[in-house]
């Protein structure tokens, strides 16, 4: 449930958003009975086997990283001059070997530099072995988003554990928000801009980035082509690599959606919309006629909380007929 839902209830029920645990369990509970969408609680399928793996992966590749940082560190503190930015166990090991420490302070630093390189040893083989447990449990589930270029085994993994039920999101346009490739408009007045989105699942960006990078080095896929012709029409680097974010999006969600109707999960629900050719009838009415807003009086706090409760409306009073006294 999120938690601005739940801090809204508490704000219309007790007048200030103030929260603790033993309180909080009502307001989480009318909102989730008043979401338009709920989400219901399912049992772990094989997409969180696939979110396990793609996490370990993750967390060992970031500990890789970080131990070839210090690494670089200290080999630059032991060579003259430093070393490039790019090392590689080998190449570490080679400057290792061709290194004589001078004093106790250079002897610790090259004991210290072994030490990282043995960590980046350790960390590739079992970054090995997490890949392959990846890519395996990547083949089981049968899925077709590994049909998107650029979308390798990592990529697949942390997709399909992050999103797990595709029928959560109505359609495209609702997924893209979710992943942060839809556009955010900030219009003022009559001018209306699109800024890039930093919300949504970061994860799930980073994948559909890396498929979007993926595809312009590679100058015979179709993403280039989109890359190449949003160049041509004069947009920068940053959006054009946007603009082929979302293709990758929507075909991502494509993929996801036909991997659902195949497995026979549920559809989608979809807004109430009316039939061809005729105006979209709404749910509800969008305004009271002949009531201005200003004058309808504010619901009660049990109408908008507490279901099928209903206001009490006050008996209509008898009127009073006022006796006059005549003088005599």
């Amino acid at each position: 449930m999120p938690p601005k839902l739940a801090a809204r209830v508490r704000l219309l029920q007790a007048g200030d958003t103030s929260k603790n645990d033993p309180d909080d369990a009502l307001p989480v509970a009318v909102a989730a009975l008043r979401s338009k969408a709920p989400r219901p609680v399912l049992a772990e399928d094989y997409a969180v086997v696939l979110k396990i793996w793609s996490k370990r992966h993750r967390d060992l590749a970031r500990a890789r990283n970080q131990a070839a940082c210090r690494l670089h560190a200290v080999l630059c503190d032991l060579v003259p001059g430093g070393i490039g930015r790019q090392i590689t166990a080998a190449k570490a090991s080679r400057i290792l070997g061709q290194v004589t420490p001078p004093d106790a302070v250079s002897e610790a630093r090259c004991q210290l530099a072994a030490d990282f390189l043995a960590d980046i040893r350790c960390l590739d083989a079992q970054l090995r072995e997490v890949s392959k447990k990846l890519t395996a449990a990547v083949k089981a589930c049968a899925t077709s988003l590994t049909e998107v270029f650029g979308a390798g085994p990592v990529s697949t993994g942390t997709i399909i554990g992050d999103v797990r039920h595709v029928w959560r999101f109505p359609s495209r346009h609702h997924f893209a928000a979710d992943n942060g490739t839809a556009p955010v408009e900030v219009s003022s007045g009559g001018r209306k801009v699109c800024r890039l989105s930093l919300r949504g699942n970061r994860r799930l960006n980073h994948a559909i980035h890396m498929a979007a990078i993926t595809q312009i080095r590679h100058k015979h896929s179709d993403g280039r082509a989109c890359y190449d012709k949003k160049i041509a029409e004069g947009k920068t680097h940053k959006q054009a690599l946007r603009s082929l974010k979302r293709r990758i999006s929507d075909a991502i969600y494509a993929r996801l959606l036909a991997d659902a109707r195949r497995a026979g999960q549920r559809p989608a629900r979809r807004a109430r919309e009316g039939n061809r050719g005729t105006t979209p009838t709404p749910a509800r009415p969008a305004h009271t006629p002949n009531t201005g807003s200003s004058d309808k009086p504010l619901p009660d706090l049990g109408t908008t909380i507490w279901p099928g409760t209903r206001a009490a409306t006050p008996s209509p009073s008898k009127p009073t007929s006022k006796k006059t006294r005549r003088d005599p």
